[in-house]
């Protein structure tokens, strides 16, 4: 749900950090220069691993997506465009089930841009330290 005044707004995301085998999923936003992870909002009445699935479909074009652990929960807050966002974000760690493949809106397919990097790319390539803390705590996850 988002809640706003003239200068804040506050809302929750849910996403995914998605892995195949040593592989890790991030997005490149070309007309922002960033590197990403899939996230986005929760919509009324859905739940964040819902939210999680569908946005990471529908931004990187993967359907076959299951999780495998929740990665918790961070408020994020930062400024933009002159308001100031206070950002519930809700993480999971997915796996690649297969490389099937969902129909992308046009806006999220020039928008977005998947690539898999291993997680030590990942972490080094994320443009926001809020998403390579969600990494770390996949890797963490993933590999124990």
């Amino acid at each position: 749900m988002e809640v706003s005044d003239s200068k804040t707004v506050s809302y929750q995301a849910a996403g995914g950090v998605v892995v195949d085998g040593d592989r890790v999923l991030v997005l490149r936003r070309l007309s922002r220069g960033e590197v990403r992870l899939p996230k986005g909002h929760i919509e009324v009445e859905e739940a964040p691993h819902a939210a999680a699935l569908r946005e990471v479909s529908e931004e990187s074009g993967y359907a076959d997506l299951e999780i495998v652990a929740d990665l918790g929960l961070q408020v994020v807050e930062f400024d933009w465009d002159g308001r100031h966002y206070i950002r519930e974000e809700h993480y999971f760690l997915m796996r690649l089930r297969s490389e099937r493949h969902a129909v992308r809106d046009r806006h999220d397919e020039r928008q977005f841009i998947p690539a898999w990097v291993t997680w030590t790319e990942a972490i080094a390539l994320l443009t926001f330290e809020a998403e390579r803390e969600w990494v770390r705590r996949g890797q963490q996850i993933g590999s124990g």
